[in-house]
């Protein structure tokens, strides 16, 4: 079982940064495929940057240059430096723990509770 706690969401001009944090429970951490997904008013889920237990990132196409992974394993957590904000990028993003798919694709069976990215242009 893995409890995730996010924090670091706010409000921010365009351009602006902010960094979230994602602080998890359990001893098996490092065994996990950490994601942050977001979610924008009438949309879908969508994920944003993963990075699996081996160390290997993705990131989303819009999201590339502006925003960072990275995984404290000596903390249990990861973090999101979001860098260069735009508009776009608002939306509630979530935390996710989970593990590889026998199809190529990943569960995701554990979920933070949201905070919210507010950009203003």
């Amino acid at each position: 079982q893995v409890q995730l706690v996010e924090s670091g969401g706010g409000l921010v001009q365009a351009g602006g940064s902010l960094r979230l944090s994602c602080a998890a429970s359990g001893r098996t951490f490092t065994m996990y495929t950490m994601a942050w997904y977001r979610q924008a008013p009438g949309k879908q889920r969508e994920v944003v940057a993963r990075i699996t237990d081996g160390g290997m990132l993705y990131y989303k196409d819009s999201v590339k240059g502006r925003f960072t992974l990275s995984k404290d394993n000596t903390k249990n957590s990861v973090y999101l430096q979001m860098d260069s904000l735009k508009p776009e990028d608002t939306a509630v993003y979530y935390c996710a723990a989970g593990s590889a798919a026998s199809d190529r694709g990943y569960v995701w069976p554990y979920w933070g509770q949201g905070t919210q990215v507010t950009v203003s242009s």
